[in-house]
């Protein structure tokens, strides 16, 4: 049969990034407390495409996953990478994998368990001189008390939730709950999927006496960061979605 993706192309244009986006996949991944979590992923895999080639061949990007399949982790990510640009005869690959993780976490004070779920990504490139970049990525919820409003009330204070995304590069295996642990520790109160009354009592009482900007979120993470000597680079975000605005705040830092 004709192979058209082999024909050549005369326009003299190369293609930074092309192949599939948004495959859906069931993929296995590291669990600190569990060894492994069957969770289900959107998939972004891209190689570039030299000025003189037609198009990529598609359907290898899903038959490398395929291969794969058992388990999609940091530590895979490289070798899928390296599969990516040999089957497609690329320069360079691009892999992006975002899925939910849960985490088993006990109510404050009742112990009353559920799951929380955290949007998380793995990110990998690699270039033309094989060098590889790997990027792990968690949007953490969490609750903050508003320390001007605190401050200027007679009774109460504003709160919210809020949205907080950590980006990070590493010398070595970092873990997903270490980053989520981290951002958690530096909100007003972290947030659970089960409360009960005695719950209640507590989140909102130790939010009160623990104030936070999104100012204040993402340099108390950062501060945490830069004192890791495991952590070569990072990204983090923090946004609230304001109770008494009609607008979010928002705060951002990128190591240098």
């Amino acid at each position: 049969m004709k192979d058209v993706q082999k024909e050549r192309d005369f326009r003299n244009i190369p293609i930074d990034k092309v192949g599939i986006k948004n495959l859906r996949y069931p993929i296995k991944v590291l669990d600190r407390r569990n060894i492994h979590q069957h969770t289900v992923a959107s998939i972004n895999m891209f190689v570039d495409l030299p000025h003189k080639n037609k198009g990529t061949h598609m359907s290898r990007f899903v038959e490398i996953l395929h291969v794969f399949r058992p388990e999609v982790s940091l530590k895979k990510i490289s070798v899928v990478l390296d599969q990516m640009k040999k089957d497609l005869n690329a320069a360079s690959a691009h892999i992006e994998v975002a899925f939910p993780y849960f985490i088993e976490k006990a109510a404050p004070e009742s112990k009353s368990p559920g799951l929380m779920d955290y949007n998380c990504k793995f990110i990998g490139s690699s270039n033309s001189d094989g060098k590889v970049d790997l990027l792990c990525e968690v949007v953490v919820p969490i609750s903050s008390v508003c320390p001007c409003s605190k401050e200027i009330s007679e009774v109460g204070a504003h709160n919210q939730r809020g949205e907080v995304k950590l980006s990070t590069r590493f010398k070595r295996f970092i873990w997903l709950e270490d980053m989520i642990e981290l951002v958690e520790s530096a909100a007003s109160c972290d947030v659970y999927s089960v409360l009960k009354r005695v719950d209640e009592k507590y989140v909102t009482e130790k939010a009160f006496l623990n104030p936070k900007f999104v100012e204040d979120i993402v340099r108390d993470v950062a501060v945490k960061l830069e004192q890791d000597d495991n952590i070569t680079w990072f990204s983090v975000s923090a946004e609230n979605f304001e109770s008494i605005h009609n607008h979010s705040a928002y705060a951002h830092i990128t190591s240098s």
